[in-house]
């Protein structure tokens, strides 16, 4: 996601300097190896910050994989310990926190971040020193093409683009779309370029585009301009408490077509920010609670288990996911050095997660599906988020 302005929880990493050996497989590092002490992982995480929910969700969503893999035993009969670190949705304390997770704390993995550009901060540290990281919601096409030891568990954003233009085009009979972003957040601009690319070559029209900064409170010109073009649907996107505020503006001025966007809208305080104007708007997204799957329905069962009945968003499952694709790929690595781990990640292929079936590519995007979401009004005047149909990637 997210610059996914884009969102949670702790990066679970082994000391580096003990590269435990998993599995009866021997330690690369020149220290010799531990094989009794925990082992250590970490998570860095918007927790606090415009983008709390992000992190938090993800966060809760690896804490419960985390729980999972040590009732049944840890890996090799060795607990898995996680160290967490609050980015405040700062690229700066991204930076610092994977630096200081790497050297102080040495873990072997790091999981983080949900927004894009905090995932490239985070990433050149990882890179820099040979630590894996996974991400697990970080769309932009970039955050990837930072070296080898980045990798991520969600769909990039071309493929995000081009389901919004199919879903837009093709189900919505769209012609005409208006796109609004935020044109300080890595996310949102190359969403917007991705959507549009899509779409045109659909055979639609961008009637305009228009820029915000994340959290401008008055959204009046832009929408004003958007009004004026008479587009069927309007492309936002951006990030829930931008949206949110976004849907309630437009309406009052009597704009009244749907809003579509991406994956940063995943957060239920995006039905609290946009209460009914947010109602029958779409957005892509990882996986919707209401998807029929088994697997998703175990996940949630367990999650609410833990979390007093709270429903997970797709910031928890794709939290989840990461976490058991590191711990699998753990379990098949050669050793925990940071290039035997990097190398068991990206040969992830057919891993059967919450969040679909999830391959690493060569160029360590995951290919998977993307579900459409639309926020909906029951009959009890909650809002929430309703599975609407599923887009698989093109065939090639």
């Amino acid at each position: 996601m997210r610059n996914r302005t884009f969102q949670p929880f702790l990066a679970l990493a082994v000391f580096s300097v003990a590269a435990l050996a998993l599995a009866g497989l021997s330690a690369s590092a020149s220290t010799p190896a531990r094989d009794d002490g925990p082992i250590l992982v970490g998570h860095y995480a918007s927790l606090t910050g415009p983008e709390a929910t992000f992190g938090q969700s993800t966060s809760r969503g690896i804490k419960l994989a985390l729980k999972e893999i040590n009732a049944a035993g840890g890996l090799n009969g060795r607990k898995i310990e996680l160290k967490e670190y609050d980015t405040k949705g700062e690229a700066k304390e991204a930076g610092t926190s994977v630096t200081r997770l790497i050297n102080s704390d040495k873990v072997v993995a790091v999981l983080g971040e949900v927004a894009s550009s905090l995932s490239l901060a985070g990433g050149r540290v990882a890179q820099q020193y040979g630590v894996p990281m996974i991400t697990p919601s970080s769309t932009n096409t970039t955050v990837t093409a930072i070296g080898p030891m980045v990798s991520r568990v969600c769909f990039i954003d071309e493929f995000q683009g081009f389901v919004g233009a199919k879903f837009a085009f093709e189900s919505k009979k769209a012609q005409n779309v208006a796109i609004l972003f935020d044109q300080a957040s890595a996310y949102s601009k190359g969403l917007k370029d991705d959507f549009r690319k899509a779409f045109e070559k659909f055979g639609g029209k961008v009637t305009t585009e228009q820029a915000y900064s994340k959290g401008d409170p008055d959204f009046t010109a832009q929408l004003t301009a958007i009004r004026a073009t008479k587009p069927d649907m309007i492309y936002v996107p951006g990030y829930y408490n931008d949206v949110g505020n976004i849907a309630v503006q437009a309406r009052r001025l009597g704009i009244t077509v749907a809003l579509l966007g991406g994956d940063g809208w995943d957060s239920a305080e995006l039905a609290k920010i946009g209460k009914d104007a947010i109602v029958g708007c779409y957005y892509s997204n990882h996986y919707a609670p209401d998807q029929p799957e088994a697997a998703v329905r175990e996940f949630i069962k367990k999650y609410q288990a833990d979390y007093s009945g709270a429903t997970p968003d797709g910031l928890a499952a794709l939290g989840y996911d990461a976490a058991m694709i590191l711990f699998d790929a753990m379990k098949r690595a050669k050793s925990l050095s940071g290039k035997d781990l990097s190398a068991a990640i990206n040969s992830t292929k057919n891993f059967a997660g919450v969040t679909g079936s999830i391959t690493i590519d060569a160029q360590r995007n995951a290919q998977k599906a993307a579900v459409i979401v639309e926020m909906k009004k029951l009959a009890d005047g909650t809002i929430v988020p309703a599975y609407a149909a599923t887009i698989a990637p093109e065939a090639k």
